[in-house]
């Protein structure tokens, strides 16, 4: 805001017949404590949804009785807590965390303080994990009020969700529909009305994929579709990826709309060449790519769902030497990265829903809360650290994803223990970066002799051979991922056509861990031919008899699953 923009809505907000839900005037410091200003900045922001303004505001330098402008010694630049900035202090236990804008200036002379305090969007805003409300001259605990609770739990506008009257499907992009459409039917492939994908015009596909509402173009159809001169219709929104090099080298480009496809441009600017790894346990390197692709796009399309439109912010993809940093405007919506680590956790809410929609049903992002899930796997299954978010801010969501190793017993520790869990990949991926676990963990890790040190210096262990003492003897009593032994049937039922149970025995007993009996491993046999029958659907018995199956593959099988397994 101007310092003109400024005096003009200073002189508008004295003018007010009284204060209102969503307006407090205070005069001078003393007149509240520092937890008193965040509890007025909550029931501001609550107070101006339940009035439907987009803005509540908290002043200083005003009289609340007379409105006359006074000026005030209260300063947001010089203010603490305890040895903390006020701000930071303030912000740090605000939830969901809001931007608001701290506005000092001089009027006539007289000093002003003014926060402009965004209204609470989809719940309410909380200070010290406590919601308030101003009724009257009283500042309340909002939860007292259970109707006005219920008005701002309805109160989310989806900005994707925006129609545009203007625009047309003129405006659409020829490619980027073409695409789209193909993406739509690979996505719809068990639908009933797969068949007729192919024989509807474009305003019955776009309202089918949920891009459109009733024909009529919205945001989330510009976005992703639009053509890039129709980009204007989003302003002061941005729709655009800006790749960066900055390595020995720098570079950049923008990439706007049609999103669908300029994500794959992105993707091609970012250099992937090959990482090898020398594990003490093989005799020849492993290689793998320096980054992932589908984490990359997976990451790319993240930003694009979850960014907070309303902050008028490109996306940002950084190329490093060893590491991708991806950014997007607004604050992590609902829960944090470490509760998606494990695949468990499926998100209520979207800050986005009609485009987080779109995107699902044009094959761009796993609305279940797996892509981050996804990331770390695959940064699990290539040996390099996991992706992290520890550069957010408030209204910044930042991700990292490692092109290369920080720890090499980390990594070698990953290639030689296939068969740990992805929470204690995640326990040892913290230690690599010296951040803190507990001591419950700690002390699983030391017991797995994984980690070694004292806390809070621990580090990864140079070796997990010293496991059983004898690097031959691990790799014999080490497991593999099922994905591995469901692999070895497929490939053996694809060269062979059929096997019996015995064949597969033959095929499998060496393979499996040493550590187990000779029971133990059969039992494992069937509970795999099981699942892969069973639940996966891979493989079904041809024979009369369970006694004496004879095992092929599932005639619906393409080569591209085999390869995929």
């Amino acid at each position: 805001m101007t310092n003109s923009d400024l005096h003009i809505l200073l002189n508008e907000l004295c003018c007010q017949p009284r204060e209102q839900q969503w307006l407090e005037f205070k005069l001078n410091k003393g007149s509240i404590s520092n937890e008193q200003i965040g509890e007025y900045i909550s029931a501001v922001s609550n107070g101006a949804t339940i009035a439907n303004k987009p803005f509540g505001y908290l002043v200083w330098g005003v009289e609340d009785e007379t409105f006359n402008i006074k000026g005030t010694n209260f300063t947001f630049e010089n203010a603490k807590q305890g040895n903390q900035d006020l701000e930071l202090f303030i912000r740090s236990y605000l939830h969901p965390k809001i931007n608001f804008e701290i506005f000092e200036f001089n009027h006539n002379g007289m000093h002003i303080v003014l926060l402009r305090i965004p209204s609470a969007k989809g719940e309410p805003t909380h200070f010290q994990k406590k919601p308030y409300i101003r009724i009257g001259s009283n500042k309340t605990d909002l939860r007292n009020h259970p109707n006005y609770v219920r008005i701002i739990y309805n109160s989310q506008e989806d900005w994707s969700a925006i129609i545009i009257e203007e625009a047309s499907l003129n405006d659409l992009d020829k490619d980027a529909l073409k695409t789209a459409r193909e993406k739509f039917k690979e996505k719809s492939s068990r639908s009933s009305f797969f068949n007729e994908i192919d024989t509807w015009d474009e305003a019955t596909f776009l309202d089918k994929a949920k891009v459109t509402i009733n024909g009529k173009i919205t945001n989330t159809a510009i976005i992703l579709l639009g053509k890039e001169e129709a980009s204007h219709y989003l302003l002061p929104a941005i729709a655009e990826v800006t790749w960066k090099l900055e390595t020995e080298e720098k570079a950049y480009e923008h990439f706007g709309t049609p999103l669908l496809l300029n994500t794959t441009k992105v993707l091609q600017n970012i250099r992937n060449v090959k990482y090898k790894f020398f594990p003490d346990s093989e005799l020849l390197s492993t290689t793998v790519n320096k980054y992932d692709t589908r984490s990359i796009l997976e990451a790319m399309h993240n930003c694009i769902a979850h960014q907070d439109y309303s902050l008028n912010s490109r996306i940002l993809v950084i190329e490093k030497i060893d590491k991708l940093v991806f950014s997007n405007a607004g604050s992590f919506f609902e829960g944090n990265p470490d509760e998606y680590s494990d695949g468990e956790k499926t998100p209520e809410r979207y800050r986005n829903y009609w485009l987080s929609n779109a995107m699902v049903n044009l094959g761009m992002i796993d609305r279940l809360g797996y892509g981050i899930h996804t990331m770390y796997l695959a940064q699990r299954n290539r040996f390099f650290p996991l992706p992290d978010y520890l550069l957010s801010e408030p209204q910044k969501v930042v991700l990292q994803i490692y092109g290369h190793a920080i720890d090499e017993n980390y990594s070698k520790i990953l290639i030689e223990r296939k068969d740990l869990t992805l929470s204690k990949v995640v326990l040892l991926d913290r230690v690599q970066k010296k951040l803190e676990i507990t001591d419950v963990a700690a002390s699983s890790l030391k017991k797995e002799k994984l980690i070694e040190g004292r806390k809070p210096n621990y580090y990864v262990a140079a070796s997990v051979a010293a496991i059983t003492d004898n690097k031959a003897s691990y790799i014999k009593n080490k497991a593999f991922d099922k994905s591995y032994y469901i692999k070895l049937v497929i490939e053996f039922l694809t060269k062979y056509k059929q096997a019996t149970r015995a064949e597969l025995d033959d095929l499998l007993m060496e393979k499996l861990s040493n550590v187990l009996s000779e029971t133990q491993k059969r039992t494992k046999i069937r509970n795999l031919l099981y699942d892969m029958s069973k639940k996966e659907n891979l493989i079904k018995n041809i024979s009369k008899s369970t006694a004496t199956p004879i095992w092929v593959l599932q005639s619906k099988i393409s080569k591209i699953e085999k390869n995929s397994i």
